[in-house]
């Protein structure tokens, strides 16, 4: 899929926190389960499932569920993070 800067501008900050723990989850884990997304973004599951099916919407994470439920970031999601810290920097 081609790289959309256009959609940075529409994600909100819950979206890059449920990216950002599914990136810190990949640290101890090749699929991030629900409920340790929800524990590190800090929001409830609710919020974080409706955040997680948005993000999966626009691809940026992808479900597994082969031998367990979870989530794992795709190389557009990596990009978009990467592109935030750039713009947090001022880069």
């Amino acid at each position: 899929m081609k790289l959309d800067a256009n959609m940075l501008r529409y994600l909100s900050k819950e979206d890059f926190r449920v990216l950002t723990a599914v990136e810190m989850g990949q640290k101890n884990h090749e699929i991030v389960p629900v409920q340790l997304v929800s524990s590190i973004s800090g929001l409830r599951h609710g919020g974080s499932y409706k955040v997680i099916r948005t993000l999966l919407r626009h691809k940026l994470l992808h479900h597994e569920n082969s031998k367990y439920d979870g989530y794992r970031l795709t190389t557009l999601g990596y990009d978009y993070l990467a592109l935030r810290a750039l713009c947090a920097r001022g880069v």
